[in-house]
């Protein structure tokens, strides 16, 4: 299977709606960006420059122009949506990033804060969570003033930022590092007794700015956020896919930030299969390999679960036959749910998709019958 997208792929990946973009309709997450925009405009009185960039950029500025070593295990195909050997489509907001830099190179301003909203392509697990096209959002202040920007100043962003959004919450900070950072961070909030990572930050590193044209009298803050969790903390949503619902109870409650009331409750119906895949395949490859599958049906699917995972070399003769798998395989037990947000799935709906699941993620060379498929 090539490495590149084709055509048809890439038709459909670039028809993908982007929440954040007004021109294709209004929608919630416009306005957690405008609200910490606003924040942050009013705390630092600087310029800000809005940076909408395309979805297909160069590989050198997704990775290389922010300091990704060229064996990082992200510039994969198996992470990473490549249209041809120099071009990606964004895997992270940030790759929107080099290009802003260096407009501010040629068009300096004292003190600015670049705003770069807009989807985004991974390679990701399916579960209420997560999705293969989520929306996210870097926060960049570049300013020529003395002091130079500091940890302090850093700390002063992520508390604005929190107080404009998640008011009152308890958050932590912990040391991460970043390619395009420096005295990085993860910030992560109390909620239901659990921590939820919100934003990755730190100081813009002093060679992603070298890079761009500006020398070392520029210092800078980056932070990124992941915009559709933020609505779903904000809106307690309980489900990621209702954000692009197209049902009317929903559309309507994308409109403002108040808390999401329930439109209704369907039941799940949950598969399990048994599957052979490479030894080195995790929960995000079987994601992308079911969404792929089933195209508009994907919607359907709540979650994608590894439950058991056994090396191939460790099944008794009859299983591996049975899997038509090799020794250098792995064996998976995997759970589906399946849940339409606005209808009921029949028990027919429900194995006419396992199949297809089965047939999409399954790498040995035979196919159970269907009572082994679960």
């Amino acid at each position: 299977m090539s490495a590149w997208l084709t055509p048809d792929q890439l038709t459909r990946d670039l028809s993908v709606r982007d929440l954040t973009d007004p021109a294709a309709g209004p929608h919630a997450i416009q306005l957690v960006l405008t609200r910490v925009v606003d924040a942050l405009a009013a705390r630092w009185r600087c310029q800000v420059r809005w940076v909408r960039g395309d979805r297909v950029v160069t590989v050198e500025d997704n990775y290389d122009n922010l300091g990704y070593d060229r064996s990082d295990i992200t510039r994969d195909a198996r992470y990473t949506r490549y249209v041809d050997h120099g071009r990606v489509l964004r895997s992270h907001s940030s790759a929107m990033v080099p290009a802003a830099l260096r407009t501010l190179a040629g068009d300096p301003a004292a003190d600015v804060l670049l705003v770069c909203p807009g989807i985004v392509y991974r390679r990701d697990a399916i579960d209420r969570l997560h999705t293969g096209t989520p929306h996210q959002l870097d926060l960049w202040r570049l300013t020529r003033r003395r002091p130079r920007l500091t940890e302090a100043d850093l700390d002063d962003m992520i508390s604005t930022v929190l107080g404009a959004l998640l008011p009152g919450a308890t958050d932590r900070r912990e040391a991460r590092t970043h390619p395009y950072t420096v005295a990085g961070r993860q910030v992560d909030v109390l909620r239901d007794g659990a921590w939820i990572e919100v934003a990755e930050c730190g100081l813009a590193h002093p060679a992603v700015l070298a890079r761009a044209g500006l020398d070392d009298s520029w210092s800078g803050l980056a932070l990124g956020l992941g915009l559709d969790r933020m609505l779903m903390l904000l809106k307690d949503i309980p489900d990621i896919r209702l954000l692009r619902s197209t049902h009317p109870g929903v559309v309507e409650q994308m409109g403002d930030l108040t808390r999401y009331r329930p439109v209704s409750t369907m039941p799940a119906i949950r598969r399990d299969i048994s599957i052979a895949v490479g030894a080195d395949d995790h929960t995000e490859d079987l994601g992308d390999r079911v969404r792929e599958a089933l195209g508009a049906d994907a919607d359907c699917v709540e979650s994608v679960e590894i439950l058991q995972q056994t090396p191939c070399a460790d099944l008794p003769e009859r299983a591996l036959a049975r899997l038509g798998a090799r020794t250098d395989q792995k064996n998976l037990l995997v759970r589906i749910t399946l849940r339409h947000l606005h209808r009921t799935l029949s028990d027919q709906d429900a194995n006419a998709m396992r199949d297809r699941v089965h047939a999409a993620v399954h790498q040995g060379s035979t196919t159970p019958a269907d009572g082994d498929l679960g």
